[in-house]
């Protein structure tokens, strides 16, 4: 099913390439820098900004040196107002706002999140399906699924804890889905609202 949102016509773009050297490398660069636009996506441009990584491989676990961010010219516009690079412009290379080419495929990049152990055992014990020992017994640290996706090592802004967030590539398609982007420019799993693919 095709959601469309009227004024969400996703018609430029961003392209961003993390330039690696001896002192920093891709996957340290891009966390980085992901970081810095998450901190200042969800407050500047309201769900309407989503993210692709072009150079995304399954097989090395690797987002790539490329990052493209997706939306309006006007959106786009605000966001770069923000100088939120500053800091990293040594060590990227940045498009000015281009716009889409005429023709693309769709294709969305969501987070995809797993259930620590520790909160695993806190919802059994909530709900009463375990008690406390049976939870320590049964759900064991090293049960915790660890996802073969790509990801951003990030540090939460609310406990500054490190933390991985997954990021999944859907399939090409043809036409797009709309619809809100979390503050990381990625769909929610559910949704699968996409960006432009080319």
């Amino acid at each position: 099913m095709v959601k469309l949102v009227k004024g969400l016509t996703m018609d430029s773009y961003i392209e961003i390439t993390v330039l690696p050297d001896l002192e920093a490398d891709a996957n340290f660069l891009m966390n980085n820098l992901c970081s810095k636009l998450h901190a200042v996506l969800g407050q500047v441009t309201m769900g309407k900004v989503g993210v692709s990584f072009p150079g995304y491989a399954l097989a090395g676990k690797n987002l790539g040196t490329k990052l493209r961010i997706h939306g309006t010219a006007f959106m786009l516009e605000k966001l770069m107002a923000e100088n939120w690079i500053k800091g990293l412009r040594d060590y990227c290379q940045c498009s000015a706002i281009l716009p889409i080419p005429t023709r693309v495929q769709q294709r969305y990049f969501a987070r995809r999140q797993v259930k620590s152990a520790h909160n695993k055992r806190l919802r059994s014990i909530s709900k009463g399906w375990l008690t406390q020992d049976e939870a320590l017994d049964k759900i064991s640290d090293e049960s915790q699924k660890l996802l073969k996706l790509p990801f951003l090592q990030l540090t939460s802004r609310g406990n500054k804890q490190q933390m991985k967030v997954f990021v999944e590539q859907g399939p090409v398609m043809d036409l797009p889905t709309e619809g809100n982007f979390n503050s990381y420019g990625l769909s929610r799993l559910s949704e699968k609202v996409t960006v432009p693919w080319f």
